[in-house]
């Protein structure tokens, strides 16, 4: 329209038009000012110098659950190492595994029972899962709506691997479907007032080193290494003490800018994304040389043979579907994720330097792993 011509009938009715709508909208945010989603918004978008008066820009209260295990036991020990977190381990009442020293309290509780959860993680800022994969499905989804409704800002799911939603590999190992189904409750569910961050670190190193033929390759008993494909192809991978410390350094970031000069990293950045960590970017011919360094051996003191990766991947599956579950699905994660395709490749997306992540000495790492071979820690658990 001409701005220099008269304004017409038609363009005072349009005027009145968009007028009314504009007071709709005005009518609309007014009444939505105070909604928790419009709150958590702001704050993402925000700086903690324009937070209410008691607001704390840093998490305290972290409850975990399985903090007697594997990668939950390291996990809490390098929060309560930190000395910047109050840490609770939440428990099954018939669970006997040892805690680590150090919790700030330990909550028995029946996972099916909604409203003793619900009182258990009140007060949390983070809620950490760390169960078997042979857990049930359905504890996940009590403890997330539990975690929703006492109020619990951010959980961490049960995802401490392979960077599975969203891609061929997360379908081929039947990884992705779950972890995208569990993302999208928290999203859903948590409604803005409760948001996911995961941990992608690969496969742990010492574990997948200790166990049988069916991940890394190793059989230390038979001096026996398969090598997918040539052995050759690199893959990030890390240990469990790096995986804790991860967690402790992450949730130890600042929840906000201080103010808009304020560029250093916070929290709120990871809100409904992964974070990446590595230990080691490394082929299986990487980790038969240190083998080789720490044990003394010579590589003819080995016998080793080669299996076409995707070949070993369809093996695993077709074991898998034949009822062998636990060893069929080792075969077929571990082949899938060393196809070279960049599957397991993530160094451009690492956040070691940010969280401050120590470089670590490879045949340390290996000689716990040969460790725990010989301990007999060789489990898919």
């Amino acid at each position: 329209m001409n701005i220099n011509q008269p304004a017409t009938e038609s363009h005072y009715q349009i005027t009145n038009e968009t007028h009314e709508l504009f007071l709709d909208l005005v009518i609309f945010c007014s009444l939505i000012r105070k909604s928790p989603i419009l709150a958590q918004l702001k704050m993402s978008t925000s700086f903690a110098n324009e937070q209410p008066e008691g607001f704390k820009n840093h998490v305290v209260n972290v409850a975990i659950v399985g903090a007697s295990g594997r990668v939950g036991g390291h996990i809490a020990a390098a929060l309560i190492e930190d000395k910047k977190h109050q840490v609770t381990a939440i428990t099954r009442p018939e669970s006997t595994g040892k805690m680590p020293s150090g919790l700030h309290d330990t909550k028995k509780v029946d996972y099916n029972d909604h409203a003793s959860l619900v009182k258990a993680l009140q007060g949390h800022d983070v809620l950490i899962i760390t169960m078997s994969v042979m857990a049930p499905k359905e504890n996940t989804a009590n403890l997330i709506n539990a975690a929703v409704e006492a109020g619990v800002r951010w959980i961490m799911p049960n995802e401490w691997g392979v960077d599975s939603p969203h891609t061929t590999a997360g379908k081929d190992t039947l990884l992705g479907d779950r972890m995208l189904a569990t993302r999208e409750h928290i999203v859903k569910a948590g409604a803005g007032k409760t948001q996911w961050i995961g941990l992608c670190c690969g496969f742990w190193y010492e574990f997948s080193l200790a166990g049988t033929e069916a991940r890394f390759g190793f059989d230390f008993d038979q001096k026996t290494l398969t090598l997918y494909d040539d052995g050759n192809t690199k893959i990030n991978t890390s240990t469990w003490p790096q995986v804790g410390r991860a967690v402790s350094k992450l949730l130890s970031l600042k929840i906000l800018p201080d103010n808009k000069d304020d560029t250093s990293p916070c929290l709120s950045q990871y809100n409904n994304k992964s974070a990446y960590i590595s230990s080691f970017f490394i082929s299986q011919r990487d980790m038969f040389d240190s083998v080789l360094r720490v044990t003394g051996d010579k590589e003819e003191d080995w016998k080793v043979t080669y299996e076409d990766v995707v070949e070993r991947f369809q093996r695993g599956q077709k074991l898998f579907f034949e009822e062998k579950k636990m060893v069929g699905f080792g075969i077929l994660l571990y082949a899938r994720m060393f196809y070279n395709d960049g599957s397991s490749n993530f160094n451009d997306k690492l956040a070691n330097k940010l969280l401050g992540l120590p470089t670590e000495d490879l045949d340390e790492a290996t000689k716990v792993g040969i460790k725990m071979w010989h301990a007999g820690e060789r489990n898919m658990g």
